[in-house]
């Protein structure tokens, strides 16, 4: 008996060593130099779409695992400046639709996983230069027949992960001293059709969406003490049906997604950045005529469409926070322009079918000045102008709620 139980001991042993233990990557990225690209074109009368993808990016890292785990220790470092700049000059006109979009990232790292588990220990760190993308539209003849979508997105350092049936845990910790603006400008003559420009500006983001039976237990750190964070849109044109400007400006921000499990985070953000949002839209005839403009030095949202959800938070923000958001027009119909400035900002919540709890523990200060400003002006007739401008220094919002079907 001793003799069998030794053996079958010792088959267990051998067949375990040969069971390989998952997949494990160890990354180190170091970016010295500056990374520039640049797109112009000088166009006609173009009777189809006019597409373009224009990016700049320091580090990158991506890949996903199935039906396994994996282990996944990276660091990035950004030393370097990464711009991005398009001009598009269309003259005449542009039957089709214009999409652009022009991105700057420094520090990038994007996982999936489906039917796995995923353990992270990643560290991003940018240094004191420039992340920028800026966007041109422009023509003193330029008729925008087919509407057009424009972005424009500079981020500093970026985690996203994804999944189903997943396991997501481990740690993130991100800093950048970087000054990150991202730009967007249109002037035209004509749009007959839905135009949408926006500008989005970050330091530190993370983004973690997981369902079907996924849980997550992460830890977050981030650090933005870049000179500013800046996103600016400018939109005009002589004649608009439907004109469009936004822009975004957060020092950092952190969003957690989860269905069929658990969501534990603990969030610790500070930012001395200034963090500034600015939106111009002109529209001399308009049909309805949009201008947003948010800032926010600190920001977290974590929702569970399932039972559990624990949030332990820390935000400090001493950066000044601004955003501001004007329309001018001649006669028309509908002008909507908003500003929403805030300090620290957190939102958590679970799902009321399930039962759901939330166990939450936060604390924000705010030293710094927040202001959020709204202008109208029309030299003719309207029909209705909804104007609203929100300054808030600390937020905080939990809820237990019915999910979207």
């Amino acid at each position: 008996m001793i003799a069998a139980t030794a053996m079958c001991a010792a088959a267990a042993t051998e067949a375990a060593a040969q069971t390989p233990p998952g997949s494990i990557v160890l990354n180190n990225q170091l970016q010295l130099g500056d990374v520039v690209a640049g797109e112009t074109l000088d166009v006609v009368d173009v009777e189809e779409q006019v597409t373009v993808t224009n990016a700049a990016q320091g580090n990158s890292l991506s890949g996903s695992v199935q039906n396994d785990s994996l282990t996944l220790d990276s660091t990035q470092t950004m030393r370097g400046d990464a711009r991005a700049t398009t001009t598009l000059t269309l003259g005449g006109d542009t039957e089709g639709v214009v999409n652009a979009t022009t991105q700057a990232r420094g520090n990038y790292l994007a996982a999936g996983a489906y039917g796995a588990d995923v353990t992270l220990d990643a560290t991003q760190e940018v240094d004191d230069v420039e992340i920028s993308a800026a966007s041109t539209v422009t023509g003193q003849s330029a008729r925008l027949l087919g509407g057009a979508y424009v972005q424009s997105a500079a981020i500093a350092n970026t985690v996203a992960v994804g999944g189903e049936g997943a396991t997501v845990q481990g740690t993130i910790d991100q800093s950048s001293a970087a000054t990150v603006r991202a730009s967007n400008f249109l002037g035209s003559q004509y749009i007959p059709a839905e135009a949408d420009f926006s500008s989005q500006a970050i330091a530190n983001a993370v983004a973690v969406n997981s369902d079907q039976a996924s849980n997550q237990n992460l830890s977050v750190r981030q650090r933005s003490r870049g000179v500013m964070v800046e996103a600016a849109t400018s939109a005009n044109a002589a004649n608009a049906w439907d004109l469009a400007g936004r822009a975004n400006a957060a020092a950092n921000q952190a969003v957690f997604a989860n269905q069929g499990g658990a969501l534990i985070t603990a969030t610790d953000q500070a930012n001395t950045s200034r963090v500034r949002a600015a939106t111009v839209v002109t529209a001399y005839d308009f049909g309805a005529a949009t201008a947003q403009a948010r800032g926010v030095g600190n920001e977290v949202s974590a929702g569970n469409r399932d039972v559990y959800l624990e949030i332990d938070n820390l935000q400090l923000n001493n950066g000044q926070i601004d955003a501001s958001a004007t329309f001018s027009g001649g006669a028309g119909y509908d002008a909507y322009v908003g500003a929403d400035a805030v300090g620290n900002s957190i939102t958590g919540y679970a799902c009321s079918e399930c039962q759901g709890y939330v166990d939450a523990r936060n604390s924000q200060t705010n030293t710094a000045n927040v202001t959020a400003t709204t202008a109208v002006t029309t030299q003719g007739a309207s029909r209705a102008v909804i104007a609203g401008a929100n300054a808030v220094g600390n937020a905080a919002t939990f809820y237990v709620s019915r999910p979207a079907d």
